[in-house]
């Protein structure tokens, strides 16, 4: 039995549902924060002058789920009357044991979503969250949601396995923590989340797997619907619960999608996660180098971000936040072509996204170095017998 939908149309309502309840459910959770004084207190490393609720992350997650969930129920009672584009659409992509695959999805993501929630409420060491980030990404390989990358046939047998396990272990971990690093302006973390969101759409939009699609729209309404709240000044925070939620959420899809097929012009098109992700990955794997030179531990939190450093060049923490956001515009929209060029349209635009964080870093690293002048010329002036 043959049935038209009108896919963008179902997009478009997705994500606007979404949002719906995400703005509600987070004025809910507001006032319940509220209530229940689970606040954000200032603090050194912290912009806010007053204490701002938390729980804003499971705004995000309650919407997420009642969305999948709501969805998947309807699925088999119109599965019934055998209609083939749901199977062709919704189940394909994820083989004979989809079950089992969205179970670990689902799963995976709630072990998440509650070490993030237990750390607002009470900090965690580093090394116990680190412990339970990897419980989740050891669920979803369980369920059979891991990274190929060609290893079956370059290595072949228990090396590719095996291969395929760390590079989806690293990759999960990563991302859930670059996420989770990233939450430290209002409307920084949801913000780059949803441009995520929508540059993997466009891949999976060439692909034609609308139930990625339709769980991609989801997650952006999600956080949008949060980041209403979350504009600065922010009425509430997402805490380390919805950081740490939209981390997994953006590795795990970018797993699922079909990057590289028989029509795909270039196998470099793999690479779209590493550009629709690219502004956490920067403003990680940075950090970690600025930590490391300072001779600071890896794990202690500073104002080195990313974010941080553009405020130091003279921007207000709105001006970095909108800068950030139209940097992972950009690298996500290159992200979205990749799958439509050949190897050396590819090349260009890695180089283009490459060229422009290089370029970030040298009026970063002029401005750092005019900074330190201009305060030692400050210091000098006023220890002067004149000052």
């Amino acid at each position: 039995m043959y049935v038209w939908i009108n896919w963008y149309l179902v997009y478009a309502v997705t994500l606007g549902l979404s949002f719906g309840i995400s703005l509600g459910m987070t004025w809910v959770m507001r006032h319940f924060a509220l209530k229940w004084h689970i606040l954000d207190h200032p603090g050194d490393r912290k912009a806010q002058k007053r204490p701002v609720p938390l729980l804003g992350g499971a705004a995000i997650v309650v919407t997420f789920y009642l969305m999948t969930m709501g969805s998947l129920l309807l699925v088999q009672p119109v599965r019934e009357f055998g209609i083939e584009w749901l199977e062709i659409h919704v189940f394909q992509f994820l083989g004979r044991d989809h079950e089992i695959r969205l179970f670990g999805i689902f799963a995976g993501g709630l072990l998440i979503a509650i070490l993030g929630l237990v750390d607002d409420l009470k900090t965690l060491r580093p090394w116990l969250k680190l412990a339970g980030q990897c419980a989740a990404a050891a669920v979803l390989i369980m369920s059979d949601v891991t990274i190929n990358l060609f290893t079956e046939r370059w290595l072949g047998g228990w090396p590719s396995f095996v291969a395929s396990v760390a590079i989806t272990m690293v990759w999960v971990v990563f991302m859930t923590n670059s996420l989770n690093l990233l939450d430290n302006m209002d409307g920084l973390c949801a913000g780059v989340s949803a441009i995520a969101a929508f540059s993997f759409f466009i891949c999976a939009l060439h692909t034609r797997e609308a139930f990625i699609c339709v769980l991609l729209m989801v997650f952006a309404g999600a956080a949008l619907g949060f980041l209403v709240h979350n504009l600065h000044p922010a009425r509430i925070y997402m805490g380390d619960m919805g950081a740490m939620f939209c981390g997994y959420i953006l590795a795990t899809v970018s797993i699922l999608i079909t990057y590289y097929d028989e029509s795909t012009p270039s196998r470099i098109a793999v690479a779209a996660p590493v550009l629709a992700l690219s502004v956490p990955i920067f403003d990680t794997i940075s950090v970690i180098i600025i930590r490391w030179r300072a001779r600071v531990p890896i794990f202690e939190g500073d104002r080195r971000h990313f974010s941080h450093r553009l405020v130091n060049l003279g921007m207000t923490q709105q001006q970095a936040v909108e800068f950030i956001l139209l940097i992972a515009a950009v690298t996500g929209l290159g992200a979205g072509l990749l799958r439509q060029v050949n190897t050396v349209g590819t090349l260009i635009i890695i180089a283009q996204v490459c060229g422009l964080f290089l370029l970030i870093v040298l009026i970063m690293s002029a401005g750092s170095k005019r900074w330190r002048v201009h305060s030692r010329e400050s210091t000098q002036t006023e220890n002067s017998p004149d000052g």
